[in-house]
């Protein structure tokens, strides 16, 4: 436990900070869950919606610093590609993460 009484702030505003990162890494999770829920059922249009808010809130969090910029882009990427998949035709992988 801190004892000085900056100490007790900054645990404070740490607990703070840690549910608002935990609650906005949970968006992106679910974002990504929805998209590739969508890719499964077929539904390319909603797909590509679902795409561009979980685009958002990636770039939103690394912008932030809540996830880093790299995994943003990563995340952005593979989804893109599976998205650009299942719209031209070709079968999109069903296993791994996205």
């Amino acid at each position: 436990m801190p004892h000085s009484v900056s100490a007790k702030k900054r645990l404070r505003q740490n607990l703070r900070a840690r549910d608002r990162n935990r609650a906005i890494k949970s968006e992106i999770k679910s974002e990504l869950k929805k998209v590739l829920a969508a890719l499964t059922s077929g539904d390319v249009a909603a797909a590509r919606e679902q795409f561009k808010v979980l685009a958002r809130k990636a770039d939103r969090a690394a912008a932030k610093r809540t996830i880093h910029p790299n995994r943003a882009a990563r995340i952005k990427s593979r989804v893109s590609a599976r998205v650009k998949a299942v719209a031209g035709g070709a079968p999109a992988k069903a296993a791994g993460k996205a």
